[in-house]
C-alpha cells in the first residue's frame, strides 16, 4: 500500500504555519479585560483592601465564582500554588502530617505540601491519568491527614469514590483543580466536592489572569482560616485591620492577597468560561471521533465525558518507543504533540526524589521515626501510562481547519508508524 512520505523523513508536512498556542483563557482576551484593567488603573487603587477609590474587583470575582460553581465561599489569592498552601494551612495541615498526592501532577502539588511543613506521599494513577481510588488506601498510615485529588487536563476525578475513602480514614480532601476549571463530575463542578479546594489562573489555565488563584469551601471556619492565612493572620471584614482578641482563632499568616488588577481580569475571564469549555470540547470530540477507529491508538479514559473540560486529547500508544516515534512524527507534520511531565511520575523530580529544600535541616522529611524514602517504581501504573502518551492541547482559537489538519496528520502518521 502506498504511504505518503512522512515529514520527519523528508516529505511535505501537513501544516507549515504554527498551530494556535494552547492558552485557553488568554486566547479570548479582548476589550473586556483591557477595559477592566484600565478602570482599576484610573481608580488609582490596585490594592483590594484600601485606596482612594477601591472598585472591589477581587470581591466581585469571588462572589461571581462562588455563584458560578455553586459553593459558599471563594477567596482570591496570588497563584494556584498559593491556593494550595492556604488551603493546607486553613485545614491545619503541617508538621507531623502526611498528605496523599497523585503520581501524575505538577510539582506545585507536592511542593505546597512541603511548604506547609508536611510530607507528600504518592498514590498511583489509573487509565484516566488521575489518582486511582484503589491505590489510596495502600499509602494511608497513622500520620496521613489529607488527600489532594488532581483532575488532570480537564478530566474530572472519581470524586464519589475518593470522598468515600477519605471519610473512612477521616482525611481532609483538598481538590487541586488548577488544570480543569469548568470540568464537572456527575453534574457537579470539580472543586465542589472536597472540604477546601484550589484553582489556578496561571497562563496555561482554562481561565487566566497571567497568575492568580482561588480557594473555595462551604465551611465558614475553613474560609475564615484561609482568609487569615492569606492576609498576615487578619480577617478585615470581621475585625478591621488587626485583631487584639485572643479569643479569636488568630495565628501568623503570609501575604497571598490578590490585587485588584488581577481581580478585574478574573471577573471578565469567568464570564467567558462556558464559551471556552464548549469551544474546546467541540474541537476535541470532533477530532476524537475521526481517529477513534485507527488501529493501535487508544485514549485516556474520561471519568465523565459530559463533564470533560476538553482542553487536551491524550492518545495512548502501545509502548514508550512507539509513543516517542508518534510524537516526533506529529511534530514534524506541524502538529505539536507532547507527553506530560516528561512521562515520569512527579516524585522523580530531583527536589522531591532527593528531598531537597532551601534549608539544610532535612525538614520536613526528618519528622518521623521511619525514613521517608521515594522509590522509582513505587507507582508502576504511572510509569506505564505516562510514557505511552501523545498529548495535543487545545484552546478556543482552534478552528475547523486546525482540527482537519490534526486529523489528517494523525492518520498520515498512523499509517506509517502503526
Amino acid at each position: 500500500m502506498y504511504k505518503e512520505k512522512l515529514a520527519i523523513h523528508g516529505g511535505e508536512p501537513v501544516r507549515t504555519e504554527p498551530m494556535p498556542p494552547p492558552y485557553a483563557g488568554a486566547s479570548v482576551y479582548g476589550e473586556e479585560e483591557e477595559r477592566a484593567v484600565l478602570e482599576v488603573i484610573r481608580s488609582k487603587s490596585p490594592y483590594r483592601y484600601y485606596g482612594p477609590n477601591v472598585l472591589g474587583k477581587v470581591r466581585e470575582f469571588e462572589k461571581a465564582f462562588s455563584k458560578k460553581i455553586g459553593i459558599e465561599y471563594t477567596l482570591g489569592v496570588t497563584s494556584g500554588t498559593a491556593s494550595l498552601v492556604v488551603a493546607l494551612k486553613a485545614a491545619g495541615i503541617g508538621p507531623g502530617d502526611k498528605v496523599i498526592v497523585p503520581a501524575c501532577t505538577f510539582l506545585a502539588t507536592p511542593g505546597a505540601v512541603v511548604c506547609a511543613g508536611a510530607v507528600p506521599v504518592f498514590a498511583d494513577i489509573d487509565e484516566s491519568m488521575n489518582i486511582d481510588p484503589d491505590a489510596i488506601e495502600k499509602v494511608v498510615d497513622k500520620h496521613t491527614k489529607a488527600i489532594i485529588p488532581v483532575p488532570i487536563l480537564g478530566n474530572p476525578c472519581q470524586m464519589d469514590r475518593i470522598m468515600e475513602i477519605a471519610h473512612k480514614y477521616n482525611l481532609v480532601v483538598i481538590e487541586d483543580v488548577a488544570q480543569s476549571c469548568g470540568s464537572k463530575y456527575k453534574g457537579r463542578y470539580s472543586g465542589t466536592f472536597g472540604d477546601i479546594n484550589c484553582f489556578s489562573l496561571q497562563i496555561n489555565k482554562i481561565i487566566t489572569t497571567g497568575d492568580g488563584g482561588a480557594v473555595v469551601t462551604n465551611d465558614p471556619k475553613l474560609y475564615e482560616r484561609a482568609v487569615r492565612y492569606h492576609d498576615q493572620g487578619m480577617f478585615r471584614e470581621k475585625e478591621g485591620f488587626l485583631s487584639k482578641s485572643s479569643a479569636d482563632d488568630v495565628f501568623i499568616g503570609q501575604n497571598y492577597r490578590m490585587s485588584e488588577i488581577t481581580g478585574a481580569i478574573a471577573v471578565e475571564q469567568l464570564k467567558k468560561l462556558d464559551y471556552i469549555v464548549e469551544s474546546m470540547r467541540k474541537i476535541k470530540y470532533n477530532i476524537k471521533d475521526q481517529i477513534r477507529d485507527i488501529p493501535g491508538i487508544g485514549f485516556r479514559r474520561i471519568n465523565d465525558e459530559e463533564g470533560d473540560a476538553g482542553n487536551s486529547l491524550i492518545i495512548y500508544l502501545e509502548n514508550p518507543e512507539k509513543a516517542k516515534e508518534f510524537r516526533e512524527a506529529l511534530n514534524a507534520e506541524g502538529i505539536p504533540a507532547s507527553f506530560l511531565y516528561n512521562g515520569e511520575p512527579i516524585y522523580m523530580l530531583p527536589q522531591i526524589f532527593n528531598k531537597k529544600t532551601a534549608d539544610s535541616s532535612g525538614f520536613p522529611f526528618n519528622q518521623f521515626d521511619e525514613e521517608i524514602v521515594y522509590e522509582k517504581d513505587m507507582c508502576p501504573k504511572a510509569w506505564d501510562i505516562m510514557q505511552r502518551t501523545a498529548t495535543i492541547n487545545f484552546s478556543p482559537a482552534f478552528t475547523e481547519k486546525d482540527a482537519e489538519d490534526v486529523v489528517k496528520a494523525i492518520h498520515k502518521v498512523a499509517k506509517y508508524i502503526l
